[in-house]
């Protein structure tokens, strides 16, 4: 039996202890300071606030204060937070893990720099843990999953990356289960890229539904002929852009690709794309959904940011990221939406 100890009690972090208790280990579920309510209502009830179903029976439940317990003598830690608690995570939580320790992370994003260059988020952590001179091995999951239907037990297909693959082998063998599936890969850029690029352009496919419920009516049915359009719009961008981040394998493209398709269908970049198709800027959309984290939308300004910094180098031509740049447009310089259909064609001699 391994010790897991899950740090941020999100949803997708929370999602987490179910097939790791489930397949039998010792699972301590720590909230962060934004999860306090989280954690007592857990403690109260076994069941997350916004889950339909109960914790496995045994999930521990911890405040932040007690973190340095929860963290005692256990084998593997799972980093639960969302893009805006990296930089906390990383300040916070690093320097206490016991030195040698499994990291897994569920946290997709990319960070850019100044040069254009896109970072996953466990290659900032590495920077951290080398200025502590501390050894972790840091690992992340990738791949179309959301929180609700892991808790329903739904199939679904992951991909863990890090360096070793002894030690995902380890991972896999704590947490996978006969219905939460897991691949392998030691290529931590391809696939930590892969599924923080699909970020904006799942906001642009949903700005067609948007679009069409403005044109048709709040009632009409799905016009699934535009999704469609952009959806491979989408892809031909992704692709493009992880050739440009250099992912060795392009297996990974796939995964990419299924995370796009399922945060099409689901969640809060839905429905922010829903709301600007529909007219409003994205000011109105946010204020329309406050409350609801949309990280989806900083990784896709910052992905944004890098390509135009990499087209001024001569690197790459903005004209093959038409919708990446519209959705830029949207977020950043508030245009309306309109979809720019014929930069999406193509001639093929």
């Amino acid at each position: 039996m391994a010790i897991v100890t899950i740090v941020g009690a999100g949803m997708m972090g929370s999602a987490l202890a179910f097939p790791a208790r489930e397949n039998g280990h010792e699972v301590r579920l720590v909230g962060t300071h934004l999860d306090r309510e989280i954690i007592e209502t857990s403690r109260e009830t076994n069941r997350h606030p916004k889950f339909n179903a109960d914790f496995p029976a045994g999930v521990q439940y911890y405040q932040i204060e007690e973190l340095e317990d929860a963290l005692s003598d256990c084998d593997l830690v799972i980093g639960g937070v969302s893009s805006f608690g990296v930089e906390w995570f990383g300040d916070y939580v690093l320097p206490r893990i016991p030195e040698h320790t499994k990291v897994l992370t569920v946290t997709k994003g990319l960070m850019d720099t100044e040069e254009g260059q896109l970072l996953p988020y466990p290659a900032l952590w590495q920077k951290k843990l080398d200025e502590l001179g501390k050894t972790l091995s840091l690992n992340a999951v990738g791949g179309p999953c959301t929180s609700y239907e892991l808790v329903a037990h739904d199939q679904t297909e992951v991909c863990f990356c890090g360096s070793d693959l002894v030690v995902l082998e380890t991972i896999k063998a704590i947490m996978q289960t006969d219905y939460y599936h897991i691949s392998l890969s030691t290529d931590v850029l391809g696939i930590e890229s892969a599924v923080a690029l699909k970020n904006g352009y799942a906001l642009g496919i949903a700005l067609t539904i948007g679009v069409n419920q403005k044109n048709f009516g709040l009632d009409s049915e799905l016009h699934f002929n535009s999704q469609a359009a952009v959806f491979g719009q989408a892809a031909k961008e992704m692709y493009k852009l992880l050739r440009l981040q250099g992912a060795p394998d392009m297996n990974n493209f796939f995964v990419g690709v299924g995370d796009l398709y399922v945060t099409v269908y689901g969640g809060r970049t839905r429905l922010v794309g829903i709301l600007l198709g529909r007219g409003l800027d994205i000011d109105e959309a946010r204020a329309e959904l406050k409350g609801v984290t949309l990280e989806s939308l900083v990784v896709a300004v910052r992905v944004a940011r890098a390509v135009r910094i990499r087209a001024e180098k001569g690197e790459l031509d903005l004209k093959d990221f038409p919708l990446l740049m519209h959705v830029d447009d949207i977020l950043t310089n508030h245009m309306p939406v309109d979809i720019p259909w014929e930069k999406f064609t193509f001639v093929q001699a």
